[in-house]
C-alpha cells in the first residue's frame, strides 16, 4: 500500500471514530478513559498536537470542537454527568494506563 492510500484510510478511520463518539453522547469520557486509557479530550489533544507538528494554527478550543462537534462547554452542559465514586476510584486505579497526552499519568 502506498503512503497516500494509508493516510487516507487512517483519516477515514479517525473520522469514523469521531462520528461514533459524537453519536454516543450517553457514553461518558470517564468510562472510556477507565476502559481504554483515552477519551474524547485525548483525541482533541492528539489532533492539536498534529496541527502543531504541521505548523497549523489551531486553538485547544477549536480542537475540542472538532472532536465534539460543538463547543466543549456546550457538550458538557448537555451530556456530561457527575462521575460516581466508583468511576472516580477506577479512574485513579487506571491512571498508569492512561494515554500520555491525557495528562493523568
Amino acid at each position: 500500500m502506498d503512503e497516500m492510500t494509508r493516510i487516507k484510510l487512517e483519516a477515514a478511520a479517525f473520522r469514523g471514530l469521531v462520528s461514533h463518539l459524537r453519536e454516543r453522547t450517553d457514553v461518558q469520557n470517564i468510562d472510556i478513559m477507565n476502559l481504554a486509557g483515552f477519551c474524547r479530550n485525548c483525541l482533541s489533544k492528539w489532533y492539536k498536537a498534529a496541527a502543531d507538528e504541521q505548523g497549523v494554527d489551531l486553538s485547544s478550543e477549536a480542537a475540542l470542537e472538532a472532536i465534539y462537534g460543538m463547543p466543549y462547554s456546550e457538550w458538557k452542559t448537555r451530556y456530561q454527568k457527575e462521575a460516581t465514586p466508583e468511576q472516580q476510584r477506577q479512574f485513579e486505579q487506571t491512571k498508569p494506563l492512561h494515554a500520555k497526552i491525557s495528562g493523568h499519568t
